[in-house]
C-alpha cells in the first residue's frame, strides 16, 4: 500500500517528516526490514535523508497477509461504510466483538475475516478500533491495515473519535433531566467476575446524556461517554435508579419486550486519518428497541 505527501514547511530528516504524518518507529522498521520502501522524488532513501520543501515523499508499506489463528466465519455482515482504509459495520445483538474464552468463534472479528477473504484483500488482519459488548448493537469501526489502526488509536487517546449511544431505561425516569451528566466512580463488584458497581474506591467515570423521548414507563436517552470504564453506561444508569431495559445483570426491567440490554451505538464521529474529512456515521436503533417505544 502506497502513501504520498509533499513536503511544504521546512527541511527536516525523512524520519521526522514521516513522524509528523503519523508513521511510527514500529512502522518505519516494518518498511525497512519487511519489504517496504521509502522514496523521495522517486529515489529510494533512508530515514536520515533530509527532505526539503517541494519534495514528494512516498512510502510503500508491505502487505500484512493474515492472522492464521482467526478462523473465518460465514455470517451476514451489514456494511455501513467502507473504503480502502476503513470498514464500519452494524453489529447485531448476541454477537461478541472479538474472540474470548466463552465466545471462541462466530464473533464480529471472525465475520470480518471471512468478508476480507471473500473480497480477496491482500491485508486480512482484522484491526478492531471500537468494540461493543455482546448484547449491545450498532456501529463498530475496523481499520483495514495497521497504519490506519494506529492513526485511529491516536484519535481515541485524544478523544477526537466520539461514540454516541441510544439506551432505553426505566425506573426513576422522572428524575432524569433534559440534559445531564452522571459522575459516579466505578469499580469491581467483588461478588462477581464480570460485574461492576458504583463505589467511592473506583475509577473516575463520566457519562453525558440527553433525554430524547419518554413514555409512562420508559425513557429513550442519547449518551456520550467521557471515560471508558467497563459496563459504564449500564452501571451509571443503574446507579441513578434507571437501569437499562433487559439488563438482568444490573437490575433492568425484563417485562417490557426486550431480553438484552437496550443499548445501541447510533453515531460515530472522527476525522478520516488520510483524507482528513470529518466523518459522521449514523445507524438507527434496531427493531426490538423501536417496538418498545412504539407500544
Amino acid at each position: 500500500m502506497e502513501f504520498v505527501w509533499q513536503v511544504e514547511d521546512e527541511s527536516v530528516k525523512l524520519k521526522t517528516f514521516l513522524k509528523g504524518k503519523g508513521v511510527s518507529k514500529k512502522l518505519l522498521a516494518k518498511i525497512k526490514f519487511h519489504g517496504g520502501t521509502m522514496l523521495v522524488n522517486d529515489s529510494v532513501q533512508n530515514a536520515l535523508h533530509v527532505v526539503t520543501p517541494g519534495d514528494i515523499v512516498k512510502i510503500i508499506i508491505p502487505d500484512e497477509g493474515e492472522h492464521e489463528t482467526l478462523i473465518p466465519y460465514d455470517a451476514p455482515l451489514e456494511i455501513v461504510f467502507e473504503d480502502e482504509h476503513l470498514l464500519v459495520v452494524n453489529k447485531p445483538k448476541d454477537v461478541a466483538s472479538i474472540p474470548a474464552q466463552y465466545h471462541p468463534v462466530g464473533t464480529m472479528a471472525h465475520r470480518v475475516k471471512h468478508y476480507y477473504n471473500e473480497q480477496k484483500y491482500v491485508n486480512r488482519i482484522v484491526h478492531v478500533v471500537t468494540r461493543l459488548d455482546r448484547d449491545t448493537t450498532g456501529l463498530m469501526l475496523f481499520a483495514k491495515h495497521g497504519f490506519a489502526h494506529a492513526m485511529l488509536d491516536k484519535q481515541l487517546q485524544n478523544k477526537t473519535l466520539n461514540k454516541y449511544y441510544t439506551a432505553l431505561v426505566s425506573g426513576k425516569i422522572d428524575d432524569l433531566s433534559e440534559e445531564g451528566q452522571i459522575d459516579l466512580k466505578i469499580g469491581r463488584d467483588m461478588t462477581s467476575l464480570i460485574k461492576r458497581q458504583v463505589t467511592e474506591e473506583g475509577q473516575e467515570a463520566l457519562t453525558n446524556y440527553w433525554l430524547e423521548k419518554k413514555t409512562a414507563e420508559v425513557a429513550q436517552v442519547k449518551i456520550q461517554l467521557k471515560t471508558g470504564r467497563t459496563h459504564q453506561i449500564r452501571v451509571h444508569f443503574s446507579g441513578v435508579g434507571c437501569p437499562l431495559l433487559g439488563d438482568n445483570l444490573y437490575g433492568g426491567n425484563m417485562d417490557l419486550g426486550i431480553d438484552r440490554q437496550a443499548l445501541h451505538c447510533t453515531r460515530l464521529e472522527f476525522i478520516h486519518p488520510f483524507t482528513h474529512e470529518p466523518m459522521i456515521l449514523t445507524q438507527e436503533i434496531p427493531e426490538d428497541m423501536k417496538q418498545v417505544m412504539n407500544q
